[in-house]
């Protein structure tokens, strides 16, 4: 029997599942919301059902090799036991992998988001492309999160926690992080992180553009400050100047640090490169 494989995607925004075989690549994916605000075990029943669905509707044509479970870190690997997630509240010292497995019956991979997407990057992205086997990538999404891939491999550290360069201090007088270092670059550069900046503005000035442009929707994304940014709210394109410094500051690190060959930028919040890439490449 052909055999396929199973991954998901758990971000703090949205849950991907979807199967993959070799000779056919995506198969089926289905596409959820996160839900954090209602805990651990709705996203883990989520998360469960989605597989369970695929598994059930490629049954007795395909066999299931495997499942593998990409995850905001840190974590500590190959347990997949989270730590302490900023993206993922409530899931201190979880064990991810030993759960899904007592639920699934099948054997889990479970692998920090942003290492995943630079082996992906590194095997069939730009390091392919280039024929550059090392690499450094950066996910702007939610969080900040970062993979480093040596010669083909992850770069995993001692215990799984290496390339946490979202929790890198880029303004050591600036605020608080939930994983309690000031001015991580996550604050500045994430999507959580934008519209936090963007709080803060309104907070201080509601009688701006960029307070009346957002009052009457209080629930406001990263995409709604693209799309005024787009359209010249000075206000909102000082903010994506000020994510570029951060990520200028952030990249200057790693390059003095790493000295690789290639450093790649991904994520949804990537797709507002055009706004914060001035400021960013001006460090």
């Amino acid at each position: 029997m052909e055999l396929y494989s199973i991954g998901v995607d758990l971000g703090g925004t949205n849950l991907r599942v979807a199967s993959f075989d070799r000779d056919n690549g995506l198969r089926e994916s289905i596409e959820l919301s996160t839900r954090r605000q209602e805990g651990r075990g709705a996203i883990i029943s989520d998360l469960c059902d989605a597989v369970e669905s695929l598994i059930q509707k490629f049954a007795g044509r395909q066999e299931c090799a495997g499942i593998g479970v990409a995850t905001p870190g840190p974590m500590e690997l190959p347990e997949g036991r989270l730590l302490d997630p900023p993206n993922l509240p409530g899931w201190e010292n979880f064990e991810l992998r030993q759960e899904l497995e007592r639920r699934l019956k099948r054997t889990v991979i479970v692998e920090n988001v942003a290492n995943v997407a630079a082996l992906a990057e590194c095997l069939l992205g730009q390091g392919k492309e280039l024929r550059f086997k090392s690499l450094c990538m950066l996910t702007l999404g939610t969080g900040v999160g970062s993979g480093i891939i040596l010669n083909g491999r992850i770069w995993h550290g001692m215990n799984g926690m290496a390339g946490e360069s979202g929790h890198v201090s880029v303004d050591p007088d600036g605020p608080l992080c939930a994983c309690g270092t000031r001015g991580c670059l996550e604050l500045s550069a994430s999507a959580t992180g934008l519209v936090r900046l963007a709080r803060e503005r309104i907070a201080q000035n509601p009688e701006s553009g960029l307070g009346a442009n957002l009052r009457h929707k209080p629930d406001f994304t990263a995409i709604d400050l693209f799309d005024l940014a787009k359209d010249g709210d000075s206000n909102a394109i000082q903010i994506f100047e000020a994510q570029g410094r951060a990520l200028g500051r952030g990249l200057a690190s790693l390059v003095n640090l790493l000295n690789l060959p290639l450093y790649v930028l991904g994520g949804g919040v990537a797709a507002g490169w055009e706004l914060f890439a001035p400021r960013c490449l001006r460090n």
